[in-house]
């Protein structure tokens, strides 16, 4: 594997992400992705794989299986590049959230079944029709965007003593975490899961790839599995010092919290790790990457009801 370079891929992105600021609360410093377009971190890989395919593989256009936060993303850097998207979805994702992708440029593939079929008849397309598959996490070229959010930390917040992130696939984690790492940082690099959906978690306390029955959680974001042989597992191992769980009710507490001390709603990933980092105050200088903020009606209601 190549060697990430998430400097040049802040350099090579900055004409379609913008910097997220950073704001001091609840003795926090939040890193507000949710004020990225699109309103999550995603498009900061989504834009570093397109602008690392040729321009012969952007004009055969681009796909991806998404059900929310990735497929935007895609969508909107697609057409910020010019290309066209397919976004394949299960029949029954959210419609305001495939509404959102469609209004974005891309079209909208529906899939009988759940994500696992979506996801497998966008690879299939991909490969009849000689275009790029475009993963939300398993691929160098979108690990190593997503680390351009510890690129503007850096610069932004210097001498951090933690870093807290949500850990779904790991492609944020690792991107982040390895971009401290690599740069000499003694930042301690905390990944946060909610316990209904620990997957990546128990899969690095084990040492292996496992497959788990996962329960419903209003951090959808980091909901599933993860992919066999997917890259990121050995990039959290390298990237990660440490890793620990959350219930649903520190989640729901730690999005009421950001939006009572800020305004900002945050989606149940983002209080994800706000929730790790709450349960562990700190007297040291302390970041928490906010994921995003696109939260449904419904997952809203039940955070703050």
């Amino acid at each position: 594997m190549r060697k990430l370079d998430s400097e040049a891929a802040a350099a090579r992105i900055a004409g379609i992400a913008v910097e997220t600021p950073v704001l001091a609360a609840l003795g926090l410093l939040l890193k507000l992705e949710n004020r990225q377009h699109t309103g999550s971190f995603k498009l900061r890989g989504a834009a570093n794989k397109l602008l690392a395919l040729s321009e012969a593989d952007r004009a055969r256009g681009v796909v991806a299986a998404s059900t929310g936060n990735h497929g935007a993303a895609v969508a909107h850097a697609a057409a910020q590049l010019g290309c066209r998207a397919s976004v394949f979805a299960p029949e029954t994702a959210a419609a305001s959230k495939l509404e959102k992708i469609r209004r974005l440029g891309a079209e909208v593939v529906l899939v009988p079944g759940d994500s696992v079929e979506s996801e497998r008849a966008a690879r299939r397309h991909a490969l009849r029709h000689g275009v790029a598959y475009v993963s939300p996490y398993n691929d160098e070229d979108v690990v190593e965007g997503q680390g351009t959010v510890a690129v503007e930390l850096l610069r932004q917040v210097p001498a951090l003593g933690a870093v807290y992130v949500a850990l779904g696939g790991g492609g944020l984690v690792a991107g982040v975490g390895l971009h401290f790492k690599e740069r000499g940082e003694a930042t301690e690099v905390v990944a946060v899961s909610p316990e209904r959906s620990p997957v990546m978690h128990e899969s690095l306390r084990q040492g292996r790839i496992l497959e788990m029955e996962v329960g419903p959680t209003l951090s959808d974001g980091t909901v599933g599995g993860v992919e066999e042989g997917s890259i990121t597992f050995e990039l959290c191992r390298r990237a990660i010092d440490r890793s620990l769980l959350v219930t649903e009710e520190e989640i729901a507490a730690a999005m009421r919290a950001v939006f009572q001390a800020t305004g900002e709603v945050i989606e149940g990933a983002a209080g994800v790790a706000v929730a790790g980092a709450l349960r562990e105050r700190s007297a040291r200088s302390v970041a928490v990457v906010v994921c995003g903020g696109n939260v449904t009606p419904d997952v809203w209601n039940r955070a703050i009801s």
